[in-house]
Parts: C-alpha cells; structure tokens; sequence
C-alpha cells in the first residue's frame, strides 16, 4: 500500500478539509444528508438493491458514502452482499476517518461498529463484513480505473471540485469510467460542471442535471445507454 497519506485541516472541529486541494470533504451544510441526495437517490437507491450490487466510488475520504449505503442497505432489509469498490489517491488515516464519523449521531454507532474495519482497509486495501465487501484501490485513478478490469452498476462520483481537482474528471478517466459500468447502469455526482458533463456524454452516458443539495443549485446523474 502507498504511504502517500491525506493532507487536512479541521474547520470548526468538525469538518476535514484537505489542505492539498483546500476543499472539505463534504458538504458543510449536512454531509449525511447530501450522499442520500446525491449518491444515493441520484443512482435510484436503494431501490436498485439486490444482492452482489456493485457500487465503485471516485474519492473514498472519511468513508461517508459507504456508511451511508450501508446503513440503507440494513434499514431497507436487503439479503445477501453488495461490493463496493473505492479508488483513493490519498487515503485518509483511520483515526481521522472515524473523528469525521462522529460528526453524524445517524452514523455514529455504526461508524464505531466499524472502527476495526477501517484499520484493516488501511492497511489490506480489502476488508468484509456481513453485508458488504469493501476493496480500497489506492493511487491515481487515471491509471487504476482503467486496469481495474470489473464493472460496476454505478458509480460515486465524489473527487474534490472539478475545479481545485480537475485530473479527476477529464475525459480519459469518464472514458475509463464509462468502459468500468454496466449497461444501464448510473453514475451521479455533485457537480454539474459543463466539462465534467460533456466528458460523461462523450464517454457514453445519457446525462441529466438536477436541483443539487443545499448550496449547489445542481447535480448531475447519468445513465449508460
């Protein structure tokens, strides 16, 4: 596993924000509530649920979104097991993961469920529990995207704005991503960036833009044709 580690800082306490992008990790209105919003409803889950669903994540950070869909998938009585593949540049370290965590009383005692969890992650790139298995692929994802060699059934689309973070939607890596869904399967995102939406199109999803969550008055969801 690479040593490169996130670079952060934290805003009123609660907040990580990197320092390397200077850009939070999520959404200073309500974190939880925008990955429902964004990543969740924007893939149309959790109705899609079924056992072995397959969701890859651009940007793993605190590991929110995870949580989040775990916490779904429990609430909504799914059977079986969904993967959920994460590509990271700079994974944050554990006991930073579960301070951010904490900022989410939802999310609270699952995230203390899970401490061991991240610990593992960390230092395996691969951990699993009852309900899901979780594979953390570090290094730049223009590179591992495109030898990743799977297919997911949608996509988290979750870097750091494409405008401190642009490496992370140009149109190779969409292309990349694109080639890495499943026909009919989604991706969303909370940017509604211009580029990053013409990159989706041109990597072969059917792009739509949407009323965002909180600040941003836009998001974008996509579907492979």
């Amino acid at each position: 596993m690479p040593t490169t580690a996130a670079d952060l800082e934290w805003r009123d306490d609660r907040v990580p924000v990197s320092t390397r992008f200077d850009d939070p990790y999520y959404s200073l209105d309500n974190g939880l509530e925008e990955t429902r919003h964004v990543f969740l409803a924007g893939n149309q889950l959790p109705k899609r649920f079924c056992d072995g669903f397959h969701i890859a994540e651009l940007g793993f950070g605190t590991g929110l979104n995870f949580l989040t869909t775990l916490l779904e998938w429990r609430a909504t009585g799914q059977t079986g097991k969904f993967h959920f593949t994460t590509f990271e540049a700079y994974p944050m370290a554990p006991a930073d993961m579960m301070r951010a965590q904490q900022q989410f009383p939802q999310l609270a005692p699952l995230a203390d469920e899970l401490r061991d969890l991240w610990v593992e992650l960390n230092a395996k790139g691969r951990a699993e529990i009852e309900q899901a298995q979780i594979t953390m692929i570090t290094g730049d994802a223009r590179n591992t995207v495109a030898q990743w060699g799977d297919q997911a059934d949608c996509w988290f689309l979750d870097g750091f704005s494409p405008a401190k973070n642009p490496e992370l939607w140009d149109s190779d890596l969409m292309a990349d991503v694109g080639s890495a869904t499943k026909q009919g399967g989604t991706a969303a995102t909370y940017t509604a960036a211009g580029f990053v939406r013409r990159n989706l199109e041109q990597a072969g999803f059917r792009v739509t833009r949407i009323s965002g969550f909180g600040r941003k008055r836009h998001m974008t969801i996509a579907v492979k044709e």
